[in-house]
């Protein structure tokens, strides 16, 4: 029996695992303020909140519910726009109206709530409340006034002492009383423990599912799953030696705040903004990219330029395997049905590396590339000692071009020895015409994108004039 907190309500549901959270909360609950939309994350019109305990404190994140199977809910307090409705509008709801930030007021309920996540979350690092609703899709008022209403919330908390504290948050009436007595009851619930191979028999292991419900919806939501992206020996980041080791439950969000992630990709929480929208990448897991399996994963993309190690764990035995070596075809993957990612690990860059990832869409955000690519390259004395390149898009599994790497090792940085390398990865790669590009423009794609992962890390006006110009 899964038991979570509805809003001030404790719940206790036999309902399938796989029920998505949207139809709980609208057709079980008959809270109709959180709204039917495109039902594949990507309008908003769903989103709640939720908060859970994380070292010893609760901490509120925005999801979309219509990508959130309520296996997820165990031992959680879910927040929906009825949750948080107080007999005088919030800071909020007041902006959204003092700016006519709401027209039809379809989408105004999604934005709210993605706004009020923010303030439960505000800190001096996290302070830009229009970024908070990048999963949000208004199709009436031309984002202006949400924009206005949005810098009207951030400004508000930057003149407050609270920053996103639940006692302040309360007192000044952001979120209702109830709120400052959810972590005690959270913490007298049950949380889950990792699944053992009798229990992975004949259910359907998911992380965060932000893509298995998006493609198999119909079969998911009457489906028996193990929630696995709560289990803590499948969360956390952290270095030993200069080895990062990294849960396979990790969910974006969690990348982009980690201190070690920050300190040896500084620029990593740009390449993760390229990456779905906030809600997405708060519940969105490292294993299930990878296990999902996409040509273009583009987490998938960035791990394999680092040459991680997957450690998978059937529950009884552990064994190790590249990443590069964790796909045999097309979603056809180097696993049995019962082993799980448990973590995986990579060698930290050192004074001599250099890292990058690009990627082109349709859309410069919140987009599926076209073509996207990482590279890792240890270079002294402006001579290449070591190469980890990879692509997305130019083939039917997320490609490690080796020949490419073979070729660039013991090269020198210039012009000469970049276009060597676009024609040796021409001869690695099969892309194929779709609705993302033709194989031509995919071709040409990589290229280019190889051109800039050189001229980004390397500072030489040479290289721009010869490669560009």
């Amino acid at each position: 029996m899964l038991q979570f907190i509805l809003n001030q309500e404790l719940i206790e549901t036999n309902q399938k695992e796989g029920t998505v959270l949207l139809d709980f909360i609208r057709y079980y609950k008959n809270l109709k303020g959180t709204k039917i939309g495109c039902r594949e994350g990507d309008c908003g019109a769903c989103t709640v909140l939720i908060g859970e305990i994380r070292n010893d404190k609760l901490k509120y994140h925005s999801v979309t519910s219509c990508l959130t199977p309520i296996g997820n809910l165990q031992g959680k307090h879910i927040v929906t726009v009825e949750g948080i409705n107080l007999e005088v509008l919030s800071p909020v709801q007041q902006a959204m109206s003092d700016e006519a930030a709401t027209q039809c007021g379809f989408c105004t309920v999604g934005i709210v709530m993605s706004l009020t996540g923010f303030c439960l979350n505000y800190s001096e690092e996290s302070n830009n409340a229009v970024a908070a609703v990048d999963g949000n899709i208004c199709r009436c008022t031309g984002y202006k006034s949400i924009d206005k209403a949005a810098n009207k919330v951030g400004d508000l908390l930057k003149l407050s002492d609270g920053k996103g504290n639940i006692k302040y948050l309360v007192k000044n009436n952001f979120i209702p009383s109830y709120f400052l007595e959810i972590e005690q009851k959270l913490k007298n619930l049950n949380s889950n423990t990792i699944p053992n191979s009798e229990q992975i028999i004949n259910k359907i292991n998911v992380g965060g599912g932000t893509d298995l419900y998006v493609q198999k919806h119909d079969t998911m939501v009457d489906a028996s799953i193990n929630f696995i992206a709560d289990v803590e020996s499948m969360k956390g980041i952290i270095q030993e030696d200069n080895i990062c080791l990294i849960g396979a439950s990790t969910t974006v969000t969690e990348m982009m705040e980690s201190e070690i992630i920050n300190k040896y990709f500084p620029d990593f929480k740009s390449f993760a903004k390229l990456v779905s929208s906030t809600p997405i990448r708060n519940i969105a897991t490292l294993g299930g990219n990878f296990t999902n399996a996409s040509p273009i994963g583009d987490f998938t993309i960035f791990y394999l330029a680092l040459n991680a190690t997957l450690v998978l764990n059937d529950g009884k035995v552990k064994r190790e395997i590249l990443l590069k070596d964790y796909y045999k075809g097309y979603k056809t993957l180097n696993k049995n049905s019962e082993e799980l990612i448990e973590k995986l690990y990579f060698e930290l860059p050192n004074a001599y590396t250099y890292f990058n990832f690009e990627k082109v869409s349709k859309r410069t955000h919140l987009d599926i590339a076209s073509v996207n690519t990482a590279i890792k390259i240890d270079v002294e004395n402006d001579v290449i000692k070591a190469a980890n390149l990879s692509a997305g898009g130019v083939g039917p599994i997320p490609t490690f071009l080796t020949k490419t790497c073979e070729y660039l090792v013991g090269e020198t940085i210039n012009a000469e020895t970049i276009l060597g390398c676009i024609e040796v990865a021409q001869t690695e790669v099969t892309p194929i015409s779709d609705a993302r590009g033709t194989e031509k423009y995919k071709r040409l794609l990589l290229g280019q994108l190889i051109k800039a992962h050189f001229i980004k890390m390397f500072d030489k006006v040479d290289l721009v004039d010869e490669l560009i110009f």
